[in-house]
Order: structure tokens, then C-alpha cells, then sequence
């Protein structure tokens, strides 16, 4: 596995981490609907053409098997697929983004307990909560920053 800045985001790879992006969330956000899930999924390519910075994880044969965003100092997104889960992909690249973004807060949906675990573990902690996600959806969420210990 080795994670790669990406700097070109050729239609290919935002493909291939649109198929990341839905396997983890099929996996994970048991509280969407298919709706919501085709709606998030329509807005993905905008999404990940606009991210200032996205990181990937790739496999041996060069095959993205995660990738995370970043703005600013903030982890916007983070996505593992769901067959390399539990392999400490999300925590490397976490630790990626600490170290070479100072990212250092991040937002979470609150139904989605092993997130909010995982990054708990990690060592962020929750400091605000919002009822709606960032489009006034009602999912809510957790806004989350790394905990100086």
C-alpha cells in the first residue's frame, strides 16, 4: 500500500474512487436511503475535482483502495474500501494528513458509531454538534478536532 498526493484528477481516477467511495458507504451508512446514496453519489465528481487536497491509498497494482480530503486543515472526507477495511489504511492516511497538512479537525456523521469510534481512537474529540450534514440534510454530525493529550 502507498499513499499518493494526487495532483492530476483525470475522469479514470475519479471513477475509481467514485466505486471506493460507494462500496465503504453501502458498508457503513446504514441510515442513508438509496436516494440519499444516489444524491451524494451524483455530487461526488464535483466534490472531488474541488477538494484543495485528496490523498490516496493505492494497492500494489496501483488500484485506489481509499482516499481522504483535505481543506485547509480539515479532513473533509475519508473513505476506505470496504474488502481493505481494518488493514490501518484510514489511520495512515489520518496520520498523512496530520503530518504533511496539519490537519487537525474533521467532521463525522454521527450515525455512523465506528467512525466516530475510529476516530476516537485515533485521538479526535467531538466539540460540536449540528443537527442537519452541510446541506441541511437531517443527519447529524459531529465536528471533531485532534486532542492535544
Amino acid at each position: 500500500m502507498k499513499i499518493i498526493p494526487v495532483t492530476k484528477r483525470s475522469q479514470k481516477l475519479i471513477k475509481q474512487l467514485t466505486v471506493v467511495w460507494e462500496n465503504a458507504v453501502r458498508n457503513t451508512h446504514s441510515f442513508l436511503t438509496e436516494t440519499d446514496i444516489q444524491y451524494f453519489k451524483d455530487s461526488l465528481p464535483d466534490i472531488l475535482t474541488q477538494i484543495p487536497n485528496l490523498i490516496i491509498a493505492v494497492d500494489n497494482q496501483q488500484q485506489p483502495i481509499g482516499f481522504m480530503g483535505i481543506d485547509g486543515s480539515e479532513i473533509a472526507m475519508l473513505f476506505i474500501d470496504q474488502q481493505h477495511r481494518g488493514q490501518g489504511i484510514g489511520k495512515q492516511l489520518i496520520q498523512f494528513g496530520i503530518n504533511h497538512y496539519q490537519a487537525d479537525r474533521l467532521t463525522v456523521n454521527e450515525q455512523n458509531p465506528q467512525a466516530v469510534g475510529f476516530y476516537e481512537h485515533i485521538g479526535f474529540v467531538a466539540y460540536k454538534r449540528h443537527a442537519t450534514d452541510d446541506q441541511g440534510k437531517p443527519f447529524p454530525i459531529l465536528k471533531m478536532k485532534l486532542s492535544t493529550r
